[in-house]
C-alpha cells in the first residue's frame, strides 16, 4: 500500500499515586494545560482533557509511530516533575505505576468526549473505583477485583 491512513483514538485513564486529591480545583486547568502541551509535544492531539481530585482523563488521538506506553510515559513523567517544581506544597506528587487504555472509534468519539467532560458529575454518584471498574468491565479487560487499584 502506497500511502499509510489511521485514526488511532484513545481514552487513558491514570490517577495520582494512592488516588491521593492533588489535583484541586485551583489548579486543575494549569495541570491539563501543561499536560496538552506534553501530549502535543510527543506526537499527541489531545481531543479532550479533564480531571477530579485524583485522576485524569484523556481523549488523545496519535500518530501511529507512536506507542502508548511511551506517550504516556512522557505524559505522565514530564507533568510529574513540572507539578512538583510548580506548586511547593506538592513536592511529594507522583501519578500511579499504571494506567488504562481503550481505544475508541470514530463513531464514539464524541460520546467519549463528553464522557470525560462531565467528570464532576460523574463522580458526584460514583467514586474511582467503581468507574474504573466499569469501564474495564465495558471494554472486556480483565481485572482482580481486590487489587485492580494497588
Amino acid at each position: 500500500m502506497g500511502h499509510t491512513f489511521t485514526n488511532n483514538l484513545y481514552h487513558f485513564v491514570f490517577s495520582t499515586k494512592r488516588r491521593q486529591p492533588f489535583l484541586r480545583p485551583d489548579i486543575r486547568n494549569r495541570i491539563i494545560r501543561y499536560m496538552c502541551g506534553i501530549a502535543r509535544k510527543k506526537g499527541g492531539i489531545p481531543l479532550r482533557v479533564n480531571a477530579v481530585d485524583e485522576h485524569v482523563h484523556m481523549l488523545v488521538k496519535l500518530r501511529p509511530d507512536v506507542t502508548v506506553s511511551d506517550f504516556l510515559q512522557h505524559v505522565k513523567g514530564d507533568s510529574s516533575k513540572w507539578i512538583s517544581d510548580s506548586f511547593p506544597e506538592m513536592l511529594s506528587f507522583a501519578w500511579q505505576a499504571g494506567y488504562s487504555s481503550f481505544t475508541v472509534s470514530e463513531s464514539l468519539r464524541e460520546n467519549v468526549a463528553a464522557y470525560i467532560s462531565m467528570q464532576e458529575e460523574h463522580h458526584s454518584r460514583r467514586s474511582f473505583s467503581q468507574e474504573l471498574s466499569l469501564l474495564l468491565e465495558k471494554n472486556g479487560v480483565p481485572f482482580d477485583r481486590e487489587h485492580f487499584l494497588d
